[in-house]
């Protein structure tokens, strides 16, 4: 009975002291992420943002500096996290995991990564107050933005030229960190 007695107390002990695995992650686990946005195709373009997750989207805030006064300017989720290009070109095209065609954001029709437009103000700063939905942030999963690349456009995206809204040259670039 002795031997019974210590062979549980031991058993316990050990399963006690051991480190039970951690869950696996989530989709949509990251609960914050960053974008540095810096100039791109020789602009002065620069700006910081920040992503959070929220019910079935992301929402994206911050503010864009050095733009043309007043203007409206194209604003996406690009497919690669890679802004080493001087143009922003090796960022790819909009997130688009669904194949879908291009349009304005909310619309039936549109790439995960399409936006609306950003607003620049007289002195050429826009706020950003955004919320991008069926997108996740972190996890790996097919709509999962992390890693990706914002980019902002020398022009408005009209929301329906084919592929990427005739928004004009990548003038700034960061990658959602």
């Amino acid at each position: 009975m002795r031997i019974a007695v210590a062979s549980i107390g031991l058993a316990a002990l050990a399963a006690c002291s051991s480190p039970s695995p951690a869950p696996p992650p989530a989709a949509g686990t990251a609960r914050q992420a960053v974008v540095v946005l810096a100039s791109a195709s020789g602009s002065r373009v620069s700006g910081k943002l920040t992503l959070v997750p929220k019910g079935d989207g992301v929402l994206i805030s911050g503010e864009v500096g050095g733009l043309a006064p007043n203007g409206q300017f194209g604003f996406h989720v690009h497919a690669k996290g890679d802004c080493s290009a001087a143009d922003a070109a090796s960022a790819g095209g909009h997130f688009n995991p669904a194949g879908s065609m291009h349009g304005r954001a909310g619309g039936s029709v549109h790439h995960a990564g399409d936006m609306d437009n950003i607003v620049a103000d007289a002195g050429g700063r826009a706020k950003v107050d955004v919320y991008l939905r069926g997108v996740t942030l972190g996890g790996g999963a097919a709509d999962d933005i992390a890693g990706r690349a914002v980019i902002v456009h020398a022009d408005p995206d009209d929301y329906r030229s084919q592929p990427a809204g005739n928004a004009g040259a990548r003038v700034a670039c960061g990658v959602i960190e």
